[in-house]
């Protein structure tokens, strides 16, 4: 009897441990189901600082778009061409503005371009008007694939697809010839080549028509990252050497300095954040920041580079400066990295809230 309580004690007590060991799983993870479904509380220091919850998060937009351009889209919609005209003839050579109000246009002449029609009928030959119209087929082409991954998207959307990017090529063509000193139509082109899948001698032929008419064109510099990328028609090498170059090459505030990160963002797929917190990436955000504080305030894009610095400089717990990043764009999360992840606004809201509380808490050492 003895000898058997001895084999059976060890036998019994192990089996109690793992009783009690799944028993507090299941408590666990009851638990953590019930903190999952929690509505979210804004914590106390960032409602302080006047920080917006996610329900009030823009999740189209990097950050709100200048009044002028929200009247020309207002006007736009209800039939007036005439506000948007003015508009992009009013940018002039400023390439970045004009890319980035033709752009915006473009996107919503994708969704109805009846007011473009007009425009087009009222001046024909007007280069303005090519510019938007070959812009938002290339936008109307992405919008008929959507946004799912290959293996999610029907072979009737990448008919639709390929079809109205090929339709693009001419239209943009036209555009580049009325406007012959304009490297906005090209930016189009690139998209286009990513789409289509044109050989890289092709993207090296619209990239010197870019850069031989704005060599630090950030939107163009965006779009041909992309498709550099290792998910589109390069590598994660090509991609970081592209990067690499363009930030190397640019003068302070053009914000190509921010390259490099883009690049690293991309091509990151792990979830070790050790990564993003070594001395050369380090010395890569101070390279945006100082790029950023040198960029001219009303610089279309500069919003965009501020979200990346926001999420690194958290990453890497630099809180009072990621703060500053924060409260200039909060409100508005349709940029990177944000704008990759299906809960956009909470993921934002809980990189910022961190770093509210890591910036109260470094205030306290102080």
């Amino acid at each position: 009897m003895i000898v058997l309580w001895v084999v059976l004690t060890p036998i019994v007590l192990g089996l109690l441990a793992l009783g009690i060991w799944f028993l507090k799983a299941i408590v666990q993870g009851a638990v953590e189901g019930w903190r999952s479904e929690l509505p979210y509380e804004l914590p106390d220091g960032a409602a302080a600082l006047g920080l917006l919850p996610p329900e009030r998060q823009n999740t189209e937009l990097a950050a709100p778009d200048p009044a002028a351009l929200t009247a020309a889209l207002t006007a736009a919609a209800a039939g007036d061409w005439k506000p948007a005209a003015a508009l992009v003839e009013e940018t002039g050579r400023n390439w970045d503005l004009r890319s980035f109000v033709c752009s915006r246009l473009a996107e919503s002449a994708a969704e109805d371009d009846t007011w473009l029609l007009v425009w087009e009928t009222a001046r024909p030959g007007d280069p303005d008007a090519a510019t938007v119209r070959a812009r938002s087929t290339v936008f109307l082409a992405w919008r008929i694939r959507g946004g799912k991954r290959a293996q999610y998207t029907t072979g009737e959307q990448f008919a639709g697809f390929r079809r109205t990017l090929a339709s693009s090529r001419e239209e943009t063509a036209r555009a580049a010839a009325l406007a012959p000193e304009d490297p906005t139509p090209y930016v189009g082109a690139i998209w286009t080549a990513l789409g289509l899948g044109h050989p890289h001698a092709e993207m090296d032929r619209i990239w010197t028509e870019v850069t031989s008419r704005a060599p630090h064109h950030y939107e163009a510099h965006y779009a041909a990252l992309q498709y550099w990328c290792a998910k589109w028609r390069g590598s994660e090498q090509l991609a970081r050497d592209f990067a690499a170059r363009s930030a190397a090459g640019a003068p302070p505030g053009t914000l190509l300095k921010v390259f490099p990160l883009i690049a690293h963002y991309e091509h990151d797929d792990s979830e070790d954040t050790s990564v993003d917190i070594t001395p050369e990436m380090h010395a890569l955000v101070d390279a945006a920041l100082a790029d950023a504080a040198a960029a001219d305030p009303g610089h279309p894009r500069l919003p965009e580079v501020r979200h990346l610095l926001a999420y690194y400089l958290t990453l890497q717990d630099r809180h009072e400066a990621a703060l500053e990043q924060y409260r200039l764009v909060d409100g508005h999360v349709g940029a990177l990295p944000w704008r990759y992840r299906t809960d956009a606004a909470e993921f934002y809201c809980g990189q910022r809230d961190a770093t509210v509380a890591g910036a109260v808490e470094a205030a306290k050492r102080r």
